[in-house]
């Protein structure tokens, strides 16, 4: 089957691209509202764009042609933000704070989520989060005619869960199997990465 995009609505090709391109890393981004009260929402259109400087790159949809979502809101505001690698045993909680709840109800009342203080940055990180980056808006664009938000954040900092890391030299070694991350794929299905395995870069 070969399918022309451009026969397909919008809609269409959202659910072919979210269940063709999987598994997709997922952005567990906390921010905070206008009122100081803190939002936390999760996003699979998401990826590492530059290591120089540092970065991360999410779009992020909106309610309506003219009204943001909380979270590209609260990013554009010029405010810090971090963005959470949600492991595997996430997933119900990252799960409830997709909801849509009215701007400046707290996703972290809403799913019970624990906080714990981020040395260096003025926002707290989730506790159960093995990584956890953070972040300002680097840049941004405006795309397409639905208006989605093309944000570029600069990490600044990352939290590493001990057994997640290992120093050999100034080479850092991360363990995947200890993150164990959860991943995005169609519809209403998430996975986990499985067995990792190594093959050697040819020359």
């Amino acid at each position: 089957m070969q399918i022309q995009l451009d026969t397909l609505s919008p809609n269409q090709i959202y659910h072919l691209l979210t269940q063709t391109i999987i598994p997709r890393p997922i952005a567990w981004v906390l921010s905070e509202n206008e009122d100081k009260s803190l939002n936390l929402a999760p996003f699979s259109f998401f990826n590492a764009m530059c290591s120089e400087p540092p970065l991360l790159a999410l779009s992020i949809g909106r309610k309506d042609k003219e009204t943001p979502k909380d979270t590209a809101q609260n990013i554009l505001s010029g405010r810090e933000f971090i963005l959470h690698i949600a492991s595997l045993e996430s997933s119900e909680a990252l799960n409830k704070t997709a909801a849509t709840l009215e701007y400046q109800t707290s996703e972290i009342d809403y799913a019970d989520i624990k906080l714990i203080d981020f040395p260096g940055a003025t926002l707290p990180r989730v506790a159960d989060c093995p990584v956890a980056f953070q972040c300002s808006l680097y840049e941004h664009h405006i795309v397409g005619p639905n208006k989605q938000i093309f944000i570029y954040a600069q990490a600044h900092s990352v939290h590493l869960k001990d057994d997640v890391v290992s120093e050999d030299g100034n080479r850092l070694t991360i363990n995947a199997s200890h993150i164990n991350p959860l991943s995005r794929l169609g519809a209403a299905e998430y996975s986990s990465i499985g067995a990792p395995f190594k093959i050697t870069r040819p020359k």
